[in-house]
């Protein structure tokens, strides 16, 4: 409540309630009589809750009991603070201190909430007659009472809202809303309408809610002498308004437009012009002092706390004791607690709460809404009120009109069309007249719910504005009218509520175990709840974040002497609350996710035991000044904000020991930084930092650098940081890693890097060793190891090497004898070195995906090893523990005896030489000592390898085996005995071998089995044993042959004994039958069936006794008995369709996570609309969530498919949408209706009846919290469209190339990082979103949204016959495969039900723990019934080359696990082919001068080697870099060189390729990238050479004249070329641009080929006739490329120069070499003692000036300048100066720059000479003070 406001309209406040109270207050008793309802009838929804209804029940007020009623006096002016319709609290807060409602009050707010309800929503005046005629005799009071709908009433005197509230009875008004009642949950009914005769005067009932005093007698009224004429002093007449009979002037518009309503100033309604301008004064002080409180109530707008507590005033003293002298001048100053600071006289209150940008004010110097023109700063303003009309008519009222949905405080709600720059001010007044029935209702905001908080909207935030961004930062575009989409319930969005500002949010009821830790996050309060404050002394940490206040009350703060946290993050606040500073105790303050933009007025420093302080997530561009003063500070977070340079006051805070600037736009660090010698962790995350500053070593407490995702290039800076233990430097453009470490150095992460060299540079601690621990430096681009290197960090304990082109590691591995973990997977690894054997302490070897053929045997030693994983390797064998050949236990039962506990393992025994003896019974005393892995060894994962039978015998004595992963070997019978030993497992698995059975004997002793998968092998059977295994829980025997009665249980295994089953997967069993047994057939003649019997019978084709089951799969199986499938729900996945839809197989596998639920749903639907051309497949949930993401799942797998049919029936046929715009409303609507759905039946629920303090969490905010990825494929017509929203991917296997074809939404990417931050979200340094979310699109997750909104990626793709299949998965399986590695697995298989169970047991192998699910669909079955291997077959004559070897069959020639995945190469070509050359261009420079060459040579020939396979083509031998490859076909070949160059460009070459002349980037014309990387030179030639094996390698090879003039077309072709003989040219005439004739051999070409060459738009450029070397007839030769790389002719002259490759990676610009060109000059000239300059332009007229000596001679003679022309005294440079030009004028430079240096420090010695030659003769010193003179001398 503003002071001034209140000392002026005390006095009539007083003599009006004496006048009226009584009265009125018996009425409103009277009418709340009516109303049965309760306040627990009423209570509050959720405030996300769509359809919520507002509760008025707030406890808010800061005093127990209500204030007593003022006794009765005369009529007098005393200060009363408790009338509310003069309180104006500040603009943004959502609370009142007259907030407290009585019984009474609530039941007349809800009776009459009831009636306007029911009644005829016209807004036409609902009062009686009685009401009316009291109106116009009452006129004076009723302009008392106006003010309660003012906005402020320093500004607002008798507005035209309050005056249309009088007059709307009279006033035809078109209603421009349209009044629809929200469907709400059954409640009671209301109550009876009151006789017309009885029902209250609706400005009586208003007025007696706000005085809150009881009833009073009726007899005790007063009279009021109203002569005017008599009380002047009191009562202004021509501030009155006079009203006619006639309707207002104003008009009103069926839609709100700016300016539709006089404004002044403030945006808010203006008041007919007054002379005074306030109608009342007081008459008892002097004139002077009314002229003065009328200024202070015109410009003084206060910042006055809503919450803060108004005393009660009784005749002039206040009730605390303190008291107000009425005669006092000037304005009336507020108390100290009520925290109010004044503005400068004439400023708008700038609202501390406030929106987004879409909601800002108009600025400074511009034209507001009102017309008024306002001049920037504190100066006066420029207003015209009276030319408001006129200048509203001028503004343009066209544009486009947005509707909004407003809610009254009951629930109903109105749409209104409102113009995007209309503001609330603007609006207010129109819903004044529209919404508000009672015509003296108590003053009413607009108000917007979002986010899981409430707060007033201020006056110049536009409503349409706001809207249109909420929708955009939800995922909405303009092509879905959102205009329109406003007028819907989006509440799950935001909410627009038009309520009185005195019933604010409703204060939960709130208990308290504890008062020490207070959370109230979330939990609507305006204020501090009155519990508080009688515990606030005790208050240790109070949470307020979430709340809609904006000010804390002082008094509170004050009370809070023990407070060390507050947190006040999610309040949408701009200003940090003034109460804040005051806080003394204060040591954590959390002003994080607000928008804040500057903290300049925030008087921080006024708490002197501040020490942590969170800013992350707000608006801030620099910090104040005082920031230096806050000595005590250690911890600040600046994350997340707009800050593009490092604030320069961070420099002076020397106290600081953690900074935290992650994800600004920072680009540099300065030198000053290294200043904070304090700083212990600094963290720059996902800024643009491209170097490290050259002070590091100041930085002398610094422990932790987290400098990720950055530009940083040179790390060897920060080694010099002397006691940093931890640096994090992933996500970086470091080529070079030196490890010359410091003394301290642990954590060392430079993973994601371009790193292609690794050495140890010995830094001043040679002596010491080095401490690193844990150094990762995967996903790199290494080759190699420095033998040396490794050896010296000796203290290492993690060491990841994955993802890089490692073949062998160095013998001193073994030296590192701390080593506990070891990771080298997706490598070529073709061995470990045998010292691995020595590693003592290694507990995790991962080197899966290698291509290691053995293991070394010294393996067997590792005593302390528990985890092995070589999974994809070419293993054949296990080599067994030293010592002679290891004897499996024997069939007889007798088994292999092993100490009952491991020996020490500081000396475990080596086994002893077998022999007969060894194998005894187990009476015999004899032990058998086994090799220390046997008794650590608890993982072991040898899945697709070539493991086979008997390499079987090693695992038997594993004892301490839990996890035993064979799947996908060349396993047919495993040995009886096998698992005889291996009585710890827990999980078995065995997919993908030629198993035709298990081993049953040991079966049983498995107790601890859980897991076992089978799938994928040759069971007809199941074996009845594995029902006594009764922890199975997850079962797995798809794609097998089964077929076996279910029913004979004796003998075959049946599902109902294993009753913990969760999962069982029995699809692909196409020959299975599941049905009961024909009991009416005498299947025992010998006996009948007992009724027990029977019935068990019948139950063995059932699944209802498996309760637990989650996923039950029978796709394919054959189910007769339809009853007996059990139904699907949110727990439970039943799988029983055929695999295949629309002529497309396909399958599906998955596995549930550790929790064992069901987080992921599939969605199949066939025929979708009914058309055969139209099939939609889908995927929904999470790989890692908690137990309530399955109903979310659930829920989307079960209404897409009615929502994307309705979108798609909505399409507009005539305009330009399409599909994708129903992909993208089926994502955003289905999400809406998701959000409805979760809180459909929670709305009614109240969220906080837990107690805060023990941190209860209800139902709908597990529901709020949790979330699924989507991803859609939807076939029509051979078009494929993805769409996809969170981590679930799909990729296309385009003729085995893998192609993406959705988008993952990282947090990590730049612009889904700028999407999260124009939404007011963050990303933390962990990569999650508000440190919670790994996902930056998703459904769900509602208490993060639109941060994270469900808008999908799509992408549309025209299907050809390349396109093989497609893969879909969750990120439990790309998280651990990648795209091609995936591609490969799957094109082995030609099912794809066992390709989908292959990637899922992969993924497993990988390292998988989550729920897991993958999808594998056949598209080229869309073209022909046929498989892969037939369309490979085509490629060839079937006639002469049908010799292919079988895909997947053994390839023990192959060396590489790569190659083994692709197609098997075809027999050597014979009789007439093509030859192709390939050379890679300047190589030899390369090898010679860039160390990136190793790297890039390995990733070049896996490219070519790649191709072959799919193009079919036969590598004849290599050389150096040369290839010679043989194909069957002319255009076979032709495709290969096509796609292998377009192939290039998109290999991920090390920097310092990409950085020399030969490997970068160029561009064509049209912007196209057609250089990149290595370039390769091809020549392709076809005939019919001499072919003869080689004798040593065993492989083709060719001779002859073809093969030579094959080989010298070679040597014509240059970089990125593909040389032609007229032969090929020819070929390519007849069959693929159908130019020319068919030649003898165009009917062989294959047709996969020729579609090919035709997508790529082949390009043939003639190169005329040549000689070729050796060959007398010359060559008609042309050039071909692939059509987006005929620009590359173009560079043919730049390519034949001869190469000058240079081994530096940075690139020097011509301006940078000729700036330390110009320095040399000017240093050169310094050492001669003259000035170098530059000489003026030459013009005639100069030239003729010089020439007649009229340049002044100093200019011209002087001795000490040397003028001079740079270009001539420069080295000649230009745009096509090399690389190794350059690096030669640089060292001609440095040398000149030495020499310069050199000369300038003799003449400086030379004078120092001089002087002390002088000072010895004039001076006389001691021969001791010579020779020192002289030895310092010499010295410098």
């Amino acid at each position: 409540m503003s002071c001034s406001q209140t000392s002026s309209c005390v006095d009539a406040e007083a003599s009006y309630n004496g006048f009226v109270s009584s009265e009125i207050l018996l009425r409103a008793s009277a009418e709340a009589s009516y109303n049965p309802l309760s306040t627990e009838d009423l209570l509050p929804p959720d405030v996300l809750a769509p359809h919520a209804v507002n509760n008025t029940n707030a406890d808010i007020a800061p005093w127990g009991e209500p204030p007593s009623p003022p006794s009765k006096r005369p009529f007098t002016f005393p200060h009363k603070a408790s009338l509310p319709s003069f309180s104006t609290p500040r603009q943004g807060s959502s609370g009142n201190v007259f907030g407290r409602s009585r019984a009474s009050e609530s039941h007349s707010s809800i009776a009459e909430s009831y009636s306007s309800t029911q009644s005829d929503m016209t807004f036409r005046d609902q009062g009686s007659p009685q009401d009316r005629k009291g109106k116009s005799s009452m006129r004076i009071f009723t302009d008392i009472w106006k003010p309660r709908s003012r906005t402020r009433i320093g500004t607002d005197r008798l507005g035209p809202s309050s005056s249309t509230m009088l007059l709307s009875s009279q006033i035809p008004i078109d209603t421009f809303m349209t009044d629809h009642p929200v469907p709400r949950s059954p409640s009671p009914p209301p109550p009876p309408p009151l006789p017309k005769k009885d029902k209250p005067r609706s400005k009586r009932r208003v007025l007696n809610k706000a005085l809150g005093q009881p009833p009073q007698n009726s007899e005790a009224i007063p009279t009021i002498d109203l002569n005017f004429e008599i009380i002047p002093q009191i009562v202004d007449r021509n501030a009155i308004v006079e009203r006619g009979p006639g309707p207002s002037a104003i008009p009103y518009s069926n839609t709100i437009e700016p300016n539709n309503v006089d404004t002044d100033t403030n945006g808010a309604p203006a008041s007919p012009p007054s002379p005074t301008g306030s109608m009342f004064s007081n008459p008892f002080i002097p004139s002077t002092s009314i002229a003065k409180r009328n200024a202070h109530l015109a410009h003084d707008l206060r910042k006055v706390s809503p919450k803060s507590v108004v005393s009660p005033v009784q005749n002039g003293e206040i009730l605390n004791g303190e008291e107000i002298d009425p005669d006092a001048e000037g304005p009336w100053t507020a108390p100290e607690s009520w925290a109010v600071e004044r503005n400068k006289e004439g400023e708008v209150e700038e609202p501390a709460e406030s929106s987004s940008e879409d909601g800002e004010s108009i600025g400074a110097g511009t034209k507001s809404t009102s017309g008024i023109t306002e001049a920037s700063g504190s100066g006066s303003k420029t207003k015209s009120r009276h030319k408001k009309h006129s200048s509203s008519k001028q503004l343009s009222t066209n544009g486009k009109h947005y509707r909004v949905r407003i809610y009254r405080a009951n629930g109903s709600y109105h749409v209104a069309p409102i113009h995007l720059q209309s503001t609330v001010a603007d609006l207010n007044p129109v819903l004044n007249k529209k919404l508000l029935v009672d015509k003296e209702r108590e003053t009413h905001k607009l108000y917007l719910k979002e986010r899981g908080r409430e707060r007033i909207l201020a006056p110049t935030e536009r409503p349409a504005a706001i809207v249109r961004r909420r929708l955009e930062q939800a995922g909405y575009d303009q092509a879905d009218s959102l205009d329109f989409l406003g007028a819907e319930d989006m509440t799950f969005l935001m909410k627009f509520v038009y309520k009185s500002q005195l019933l604010g949010p409703t204060v939960d009821d709130l208990s308290f175990d504890a008062f020490e830790h207070i959370d109230l996050i979330g939990h609507g309060l305006p204020t501090i709840p009155v519990i508080l404050y009688p515990k606030a002394s005790s208050i240790v940490s109070l949470n307020l974040s979430r709340n809609p206040m904006v000010e804390i009350p002082l008094d509170f703060i004050q009370q809070c002497t023990t407070l060390h946290e507050l947190r006040l993050s999610n309040m949408a606040m701009k200003k940090v609350p003034q109460s804040v500073r005051h806080s003394a105790s204060l040591h954590r303050l959390d002003l994080s996710c607000n928008r804040i933009v500057d903290l300049d007025d925030a008087g921080l420093d006024r708490i002197p035991e501040l020490r942590i302080l969170k800013l992350q997530n707000n608006r801030m561009e620099q910090l104040p000044w005082y920031f230096p003063r806050l000595r005590h500070l250690t911890s600040l977070n600046i994350s997340n904000n707009k800050f593009i340079q490092v604030p320069g006051v961070i420099h002076e805070m020397l106290s600081l020991k953690d900074l935290d600037m992650s994800f600004n736009m920072i680009t540099e660090l300065p030198e000053e930084i290294c200043a904070l010698s304090n700083l212990e962790r600094l963290v720059i995350v996902g800024n643009q930092v491209p170097k490290l500053p050259s002070d590091c070593d100041r930085l002398s407490s610094l422990r932790e650098l987290d400098c990720r995702r950055n530009n940083i290039s040179d790390l060897s800076v920060a080694y010099t940081i002397p006691k940093l233990e931890t640096l994090l430097a992933d996500h970086n453009i470091a080529h070079a890693l030196d490890l010359s470490l410091g003394p301290s150095l642990m954590t060392l992460d430079v993973s994601y890097n371009d790193i292609t060299l690794l050495k140890l540079v010995p830094g001043s601690t040679v002596q010491s060793p080095y401490a690193l621990t844990s150094l990762d430096v995967s996903h790199a681009k290494l080759s190699s190891l420095n033998d040396f290197a490794l050896s010296q960090l000796s203290s290492l304990e993690y060491l990841k090497l994955d993802h890089n082109s490692f073949r062998s590691l160095p013998d001193s591995l073994g030296d590192l004898s701390r080593l506990k973990a070891l990771s080298c997977s997706d490598n070529q690894l073709d061995a470990l070195p045998h010292t691995i054997g020595q590693l003592q302490r290694l507990e995790t070897l991962d080197a899966h995906n290698n291509s290691l053929s053995e293991l070394p045997v010294t393996l067997w030693n590792c005593a302390s090893l528990t985890h092995i994983n070589v999974t994809s390797n070419l293993l054949s064998t296990w080599h067994e523990p030293l010592g002679s050949s290891l004897i499996l236990p024997p069939p007889t039962g007798i088994s292999l005896e092993v100490p009952a506990s491991p020996p020490s393992r500081n000396a475990y025994p080596l086994r002893k030489p077998s022999n007969a003896g060894s194998i005894t019974s187990s009476s015999s005393s004899t032990i058998r000592a086994l090799p220390p892995l046997a008794y650590s060894l608890e993982r072991l994962y040898v899945g697709e390898n070539r493991l086979t039978d008997e390499a079987l015998g090693p695992f038997s004595i594993l004892r301490e085996l839990q996890v035993l992963n064979l799947s996908f070997n060349e396993i047919q019978e495993m040995p009886p005995n096998f698992l005889r030993n291996l009585n710890k497992l827990e999980q078995l698995y065995l997919s993908g071998n030629q198993l035709t059975s298990i081993p049953t004997e040991d079966l049983k002793t498995l107790t601890r089995l859980s897991v076992l998968f089978l799938n994928g092998n040759k069971l007809q059977t199941l074996p009845q044993e594995l029902g006594k295994v009764q922890s199975l829980t997850v079962i797995d025997v798809g794609s097998n042959v089964l077929r076996y009665n279910i029913n004979n249980w004796r003998f075959d295994w049946n599902w109902n004994f294993n009753q913990n089953l969760k999962y069982l997967n029995l699809s692909g069993n196409k020959r299975l039958e599941i049905k009961p047994e024909n009991l009416n057939a005498k299947s025992r003649p010998d006996r009948d069936l007992s009724e027990t019997e029977s019935e068990h019978r019948k139950l063995l084709a059932d699944f209802s006794e498996l309760t637990q089951l989650r996923v039950l799969g029978l796709m394919d199986v054959t189910t007769t008995f339809l009853p007996n499938i059990p139904e699907e729900g949110e727990d439970r996945r039943v799988r029983t369709s055929l695999s295949e839809v629309n002529k497309m197989s396909y399958g599906i596998a998955d596995i549930l996570g550790k929790n064992g639920r069901l987080n992921m749903f599939d969605l199949v639907q066939p025929e979708f609309r009914g058309q055969k051309e139209e099939a939609v497949f889908a995927m929904f949930g999470r790989a890692h969530a908690g137990d309530s993401n399955n109903h979310i799942s659930k829920f989307l797998h079960d209404n897409f498919i009615t929502m994307f049919m309705t979108q798609l029936d909505g399409l507009n046929k005539d305009g330009k949408e399409d599909v994708e715009d129903a992909l993208r409303r089926s994502f955003l609507r289905l999400n809406k209706n998701l959000h409805d759905h979760l809180y459909s039946g929670t709305s009614q629920r109240k969220m906080s009846q837990v107690s805060v303090s023990n941190g209860g969490i209800s139902t709908s905010d597990i529901y709020t919290r949790a979330g699924a990825s989507g991803i859609v494929l939807y076939f029509v017509n051979k078009i494929l469209y993805s769409a996809n929203a969170g981590d679930a991917l799909a990729v296309v296997s385009n003729q085995g190339v893998a192609e993406l074809i959705s988008t993952k939404h990282d947090p990590f990417d730049r612009s889904e990082i700028s999407r999260i931050r124009a939404a007011e979200g963050w990303v933390s340094p962990k990569g999650l979103i508000h440190d919670e979310i790994n996902t930056s699109r998703s459904f769900g997750f509602f208490h993060d949204f639109p941060v994270v909104n469900a808008r999908p990626d799509i992408h549309k793709r025209k299907l050809t016959e390349q396109d093989e299949f497609v893969i879909v998965g969750n990120r439990g399986l790309w998280d651990y495969i990648s795209y091609q590695t995936a591609v490969d697995i799957a094109r082995l298989e030609s099912d794809p039900m066992i390709a989908a169970q292959k990637l899922r047991d992969f993924a497993i192998s990988y390292g998988a723990d989550g729920s897991t699910m993958i999808m594998v669909i056949s598209v080229a079955d869309l073209f022909a019934p046929r498989s892969r291997q037939q369309a490979t077959d085509a490629l060839t004559d079937a006639d002469t080359y049908s010799s292919i070897k079988k895909r997947g069959g053994k390839k023990t020639d192959i060396a590489d696990r790569t190659i083994t995945r692709l197609d098997g190469e075809i027999s050597p070509p014979i009789g007439y082919l093509a030859l192709v050359f390939t050379d890679i261009r300047n190589s030899t420079q390369l090898w010679e001068a860039n160390p990136g060459m190793p790297t890039a040579m390995r990733l070049h020939n896996n490219l070519l080697r790649r191709h072959l396979r799919l193009c079919g083509g036969y590598v004849v031998k290599t050389e150096g870099d040369a290839f010679m490859c043989s194909f069957p076909t002319t255009l076979a070949a032709v495709w290969w060189c096509l796609t292998v160059q377009q192939q290039l460009l998109h290999e991920a070459w090390p920097l310092e390729i990409l950085e020399c002349d030969e490997g970068k980037e160029v561009r064509d014309a049209e912007r196209r990238v057609i250089a990149r990387g290595l370039s390769v030179r091809m020549s392709i030639h076809c005939g019919t050479p001499v072919c003869e094996p080689d004798p040593i390698t065993n492989r083709m090879d060719y001779f002859g004249p073809m093969v030579i003039r094959a080989a010298r077309l070679n040597g014509h072709a240059l970089g990125g070329q593909i040389m032609c003989s007229a032969d090929v040219v020819r070929e390519i005439n007849a069959r693929v641009r159908e130019t020319g004739p068919d030649t003898e051999y165009s009917e062989y070409q294959p047709a996969q080929a020729i579609e090919a060459i035709r997508r790529m738009e082949i390009a043939v450029v003639p190169a005329g006739e040549i000689k070729l070397k050796g060959l007398e007839v010359p060559e008609m030769v042309s050039v071909i490329y692939p059509g987006a790389l005929a620009g590359r002719q173009d560079l043919e002259a730049a390519s034949s120069r001869p190469s000058t490759s240079s081994p530096a990676r940075v690139q020097l610009s011509i301006a940078q070499v000729r700036a330390v060109a110009l320095l040399c000059l000017r240093i050169e000239a310094l050492s001669s003692g003259r000035i170098f300059k530059h000489l003026p332009e030459r013009t005639p007229d100069s030239c003729s000036e010089a020439v007649l000596g009229l340049l002044p001679d100093d200019e011209v003679r002087e001795p000490s300048v040397m003028y001079g022309d740079p270009a001539l005294l420069l080295p000649p440079m230009n745009d096509n100066t090399s690389d190794l030009e350059i690096m030669m004028h640089l060292e001609s430079l440095s040398v000149r720059l030495h020499n310069a240096a050199e000369a300038l420090a003799m003449k400086t010695k030379e004078r120092e000479i001089a002087a002390t030659v002088s000072a010895l003769q004039h001076d006389r010193k001691s021969t001791t003070e010579i020779i020192k003179i002289l030895s310092s001398l010499l010295s410098s």
